[in-house]
């Protein structure tokens, strides 16, 4: 087989990997090529208005390059199905399996956002031999990025006072667990991945599938580079390319924009519930000596939020004077008048966070959606030529407060499976996938594989505390049968519960709710939102399309659907100030909706909470969005 640029550069200098993708592969013979201009991407940039020439420009034809695992996603879930492939293949195989990671961050890490407290066990199945594991006492990761939990801690939090809890022995950190900056953590992986050979390609945004005559994946073709506002091509213009791959494996993270395609398209929930999502917000502090407790890992619930809603509050000391503060509020809240961000200013006023804050200086601010679904909401994990992985298909044990680990494992689980079905076929290459007898990987080895895993097994034992709270019980209710599903029986109950439908459908019309007043910002303890995004270093070229994408990008009718029955709740839920209802006599109902798409931060919850679900998360160029620090 004729080696690609792309590889050969890769193995020449570990430069390659920051060279613009285009330039880094052959072009393919025209009868390989393939025209990849989709209707909808071409109604949405106004491509009928645009000159023959600019047409031309977007719609030339693509490069591509044949690979045998394209992974796009390079969280711990991709990394860790990444360095597991080419362990396994550098140990048992030739040494020529092309593994490729597409990550949309300008630096692996950077879009990562956690608590984070990791458990150790499945990195240490992905680095058995690691002398690490010795040096830390437990985890194979470099010493300054641990801290090992000291102390743990549970309080269910009034106004004014914190009570202690009883703590879930699934929450038990102390002595075995340990505090990290997570995309730290990754940044760590993306290298250990890189030196067994693996292909990591930051700054690059995947956009779509690529599917074969018989409608199986054949890859991905990753986001044009250089297009205007208007949809036109500008003196930057750089046409996507297309990674073909054996097997294209999905680590996008929560609520991912292909996943999405490929859940519904190949009707992955037909036997699962639907996934609800909680939204974290997190800030790092360093604070005073006096307020530093090192491995002291705190978890609370009650104030600031009501009985009405699902979440909790976090505190970690880590590193060297650090503190990692956050707020988890699940998704499926019906108020519309709640602002996550609020409340999560709001609680780093009570005394017990504001004892440990004050006098401190905030230096990080990140947000993100996670999944709470649980074993319920488990899709499929395979589809014709792909596997989903990780958050992709949603493994976080919500009673842990953790899902980093179960991540991992899917994707340890993943790569064993691709292996074992790729390790004996002939060197791949584009002819490979024009041939009309070429048959696609079906994995449901992993699916059995993870089926039998402890990471399938844990969140079975956890499946009903989540949705408990859910009940005609309510609060109340929900910590009961936790208590008795974490305590007691754990997970032998004879039942499953359910989920409710979505949590866009949970959000009530504003009638039903007066607004809150929420305190204004000291500056000191809490902080306006803009001055929180500035924290994150989001950045996106202000003259490039819009990718929160509503219907036509028609925002006065978006405005008309949403405004009138839920009063605004996009500039609320969001936690960046993407969204904005100003004050315009002008429009018909005194406001004008607008999308300030810079501020964006990926956390995707507009996707999954906007009760009109006409905004659709899509990726723009890659590098743009967060360069998050200490995460």
């Amino acid at each position: 087989m004729t080696v690609s640029w792309a590889r050969a550069l890769h193995k020449a200098s570990p430069l390659a990997r920051i060279v613009p993708v285009a330039l880094l592969v052959r072009r393919l013979p025209a009868a390989n090529r393939r025209l990849c201009t989709s209707a909808r991407a071409a109604q949405e940039l106004q491509f009928s208005q645009l000159s023959p020439e600019d047409q031309a420009t977007l719609t030339e034809e693509r490069a591509a390059d044949a690979v045998d695992v394209c992974i796009v996603g390079g969280g711990p879930a991709g990394l860790a199905t990444a360095i597991k492939l080419k362990t396994l293949d550098n140990e048992q195989g030739n040494g020529d399996l092309r593994v490729v990671v597409l990550e949309k961050a300008g630096d692996f890490g950077a879009h990562i956002v956690s608590g984070a407290v990791l458990e150790p066990r499945a990195l240490t199945e992905l680095f058995p031999d690691s002398e690490l594991t010795n040096e830390t006492g437990g985890i194979p990761l470099p010493p300054d990025l641990v801290t090992k939990v000291t102390k743990d801690s549970m309080k269910f939090l009034t106004q004014e006072y914190a009570y202690p809890l009883p703590e879930p022995p699934q929450m038990a950190n102390h002595g075995k667990n340990f505090i990290v900056s997570l995309n730290n953590v990754v940044k760590y992986l993306s290298e250990q991945a890189e030196e067994l050979g693996v292909e990591l390609y930051p700054g690059i945004s995947v956009s779509e599938l690529v599917y074969n005559t018989d409608g199986s994946v054949r890859g991905v073709a990753t986001q044009d580079m250089g297009i205007a506002r208007d949809g036109s091509p500008k003196d930057s213009f750089e046409r996507g390319m297309e990674f073909h791959s054996r097997v294209t494996v999905l680590a996008e993270g929560c609520h991912g924009s292909l996943s999405k395609q490929a859940i519904s398209k190949y009707n992955l929930r037909q036997n699962s519930e639907v996934q609800t999502y909680g939204l974290g917000i997190k800030e790092v502090w360093e604070v005073k000596p006096e307020n530093f407790e090192k491995g002291y890992v705190g978890h609370t619930m009650g104030y600031p939020l009501s009985t009405a809603e699902y979440g909790g509050g976090f505190m970690y000391h880590f590193g060297d004077g650090l503190v990692a503060v956050g707020l988890v509020i699940g998704l499926d809240y019906a108020n519309p008048y709640i602002s996550p961000y609020q409340e999560f200013q709001k609680m780093k006023l009570h005394p017990y966070y504001s004892n440990v804050l004050e006098g401190g200086k905030c230096i990080s601010y990140a947000a993100r959606a996670l999944n709470e679904g649980g074993y319920q909401s488990i899709p499929q994990l395979y589809f014709p030529g792909g596997v989903l992985v990780g958050c992709s298909a949603g493994f976080v044990n919500v009673p842990k407060v953790k899902g980093t680990h179960t991540a991992i494992k899917s994707g340890i689980v993943a790569a064993e499976s691709i292996f074992e079905q790729i390790k004996d076929l002939d060197a791949v290459d584009e002819s490979l996938f024009e041939d009309p007898d070429y048959t696609p990987v079906l994995l449901e080895s992993y699916a059995k594989a993870f089926e039998q895993s402890w990471a399938y097994e844990e969140l079975y034992n956890v499946r009903n505390v989540r949705p408990s709270f859910n009940g005609p019980l309510g609060f109340l209710g929900g910590l009961a049968h936790s208590g008795l599903s974490t305590m007691i029986t754990n997970g032998s109950e004879p039942w499953t519960l359910s989920h409710h439908s979505s949590d866009s459908a949970a959000t009530k019309e504003a009638k039903h709710f007066t607004p809150i007043d929420y305190p204004k910002p000291d500056g000191k303890l809490t902080f306006d939102l803009l001055t929180s995004v500035s924290r994150t270093g989001t950045y996106h070229d202000e003259d490039e399309p819009c990718h929160l994408r509503i219907p036509d990008q028609d925002y006065r009718k978006h405005a008309e659907l949403s405004y009138p029955k839920y009063k605004g709740v996009e500039q609320r839920f969001c936690p960046a100030g993407v969204y904005e209802y100003v004050e315009d006599e002008a429009e018909p109902l005194g406001v004008k909706f607008q999308i300030n798409s810079q501020n964006c931060i990926h956390c995707k919850t507009c996707d999954i909470k906007v009760p009109t679900q006409d905004i659709d998360w899509a990726v723009p160029e890659g590098g743009d969005g967060p360069k998050y620090y200490m995460s």
